[in-house]
């Protein structure tokens, strides 16, 4: 093949490398910031718009580098290794240390941004001087490479990098292979381009770089490991990161001998073992109170609702159903756990399925006499829509006659629309509704929406006796709300319309 082809084929090579790393990048920091802040939506648009811009503003920038265009290159290409590369680790110790992230989301996708949108200048340089030709045909052969190669980068994240790497080591891997395909290019293409000096530079530059990105993933766990840590107040005794969440537990002791196990999801607290009975018994007891012999459990992968249910002797079948089949294995395999469920996975009236709630109800088999949805609060898109009309109207459609349905619905003291948006969406579901709250210290006044089909009054609450934290006289008081704490014209979420998660993140801020 002559030098001249060759050199080529290198080019539009290294063209599909670079798009390739570009686009992990992006998908890397859109993929933390779901992680850590929740709202997926937010986090792409934010990314993804502050890194198209920049990129336009990257490709004006290069405009004067193009007479040293192999030189530029490469510095660039090294640039993007250490800040691509680096960029996931300083924006988690950015949240975990200092409590900012989306600020420095905004300067690493523009930095990143420029990066990416100064290669292509450069490139179109690189490949006239190997044969000049209409700048058309070079336009299209370029962006053919680039366009296949961030298919290749929009595949491999998600199935490759994050479940073999991890998001700290996917991006430093990512990164030295977008510093070993410019490198190659340039110093097997465009040697004779660059002056002394300059390869000098960029070889010294290149040891740094490497140095620096070796160095750093082989600490990449006892870095996570402290990071996360810094996130909780409590010491962390067992985590790991699923295809669906992060899950985490933590565990303290007093000095009076008391243990305090929790449970954090996606940074989430979702139980505290001192008070957890506080919100299960609600949770469950006022619902049960009805017909309970067929009971349906959406979420409580913790097996904790599961425990309040099997107390009840003529309850005859319980379904639940939990997304995330780890949630499930830890709840019936962790000591810690365990305990405090009383195996409650292993009673023979449990069937457990692993499957989306959403999808599970459009196809559920038969109908149930109670349905408690014990779901993760309503902070990122992937849950709002389980909290939407469409959600509870085929919820209620799997509601057996005279059957009643409750809701753990979140805050109605910090976040009161939240909390009377849940219930406004039941009742234009066609549910009639009892809103209420009780004291759950780890959470503060926490509250939950009882409901039931039909054109009767709304289904009233009841204890099947004193329990440790709920009678009768309690469960009346629970259903009186401050006046500051009153619905004020609630708005109805839909899947076309998630004003759940909105509210969500303006008065959980």
């Amino acid at each position: 093949m002559p030098v001249h082809r060759l050199a080529r084929a290198a080019l539009l090579a290294t063209v599909f490398v670079c798009a390739a790393c570009g686009l992990v990048y992006e998908l890397s920091l859109v993929t933390l910031g779901s992680y850590l802040i929740g709202d997926t939506a937010a986090q792409a648009s934010i990314t993804l718009s502050v890194m198209v811009c920049a990129m336009g503003v990257g490709a004006l920038a290069a405009k004067p580098l193009r007479r040293q265009a192999a030189a530029a290159f490469v510095a660039v290409e090294l640039a993007l290794a250490v800040i691509g590369g680096l960029s996931v680790a300083a924006l988690y110790a950015s949240y975990a240390w200092l409590n900012v992230y989306t600020g420095t989301l905004v300067l690493a996708a523009a930095v990143i941004g420029m990066l990416i949108g100064a290669e292509i200048p450069l490139l179109m340089e690189l490949l006239q001087q190997i044969r000049r030709q209409e700048a058309s045909g070079a336009v299209a052969d370029l962006f053919a490479a680039d366009y296949v190669g961030a298919l290749l980068g929009g595949l491999a994240f998600p199935f490759l990098l994050l479940p073999v790497f991890g998001q700290i080591r996917g991006s430093l891997v990512v990164g030295v292979v977008n510093a070993a395909a410019g490198l190659a290019l340039a110093f097997f293409f465009f040697r004779a381009q660059m002056t002394r000096t300059a390869r000098r530079v960029l070889v010294v530059a290149t040891v740094v770089v490497a140095s620096g990105l070796t160095s750093t993933y082989l600490y990449a766990d006892r870095f996570e490991a402290t990071a996360q840590q810094a996130l909780f107040a409590h010491p962390i005794v067992w985590q790991t990161r699923t295809p669906y969440q992060q899950i985490v537990l933590t565990e303290s002791f007093s000095p009076f001998g008391t243990t305090d196990t929790r449970l954090y999801l996606n940074g989430g607290l979702q139980f505290s073992s001192v008070d957890e009975y506080r919100y299960h018994e609600a949770l469950v007891h006022p619902v049960l109170a009805g017909a309970h012999r067929s009971v349906l459990v959406l979420g409580g992968g913790d097996g904790l609702a599961l425990r309040e249910i099997l107390r009840y002797p003529d309850v005859a079948e319980v379904t639940l159903v939990e997304l995330d089949p780890a949630m499930i294995e830890l709840a019936r395999a962790d000591e810690r756990l365990t305990t405090l469920n009383q195996r409650s996975f292993d009673d023979p009236r449990v069937r457990v399925v692993t499957a989306d709630a959403f999808t599970w109800l459009r196809g559920a088999p038969g109908l149930f006499d109670a349905v408690i949805v014990d779901l993760p609060d309503p902070d990122q898109t992937s849950v709002a829509k389980l909290y939407s009309q469409e959600f509870y109207a085929m919820t209620a459609n799997v509601l057996a006659p005279g059957a009643r349905l409750v809701v753990q619905s979140g805050s109605p003291f910090f976040a009161p629309r939240s909390f009377w948006t849940i219930d406004a969406t039941l009742r234009a579901a066609g549910l009639r509704t009892t809103p209420y709250h009780v004291d759950v210290p780890s959470f503060g006044d926490w509250g939950f929406v009882l409901a039931a089909v039909g054109a009767a009054p709304a289904p009233a609450l009841r204890s099947p006796g004193p329990l440790r934290s709920l009678d009768d006289r309690t469960l009346t008081a629970a259903t009186v709300f401050p006046p500051d704490r009153r619905a004020v014209d609630p708005q109805v979420s839909t899947l076309m319309r998630p004003v759940i998660l909105d509210l969500q993140r303006q008065e959980w801020r």
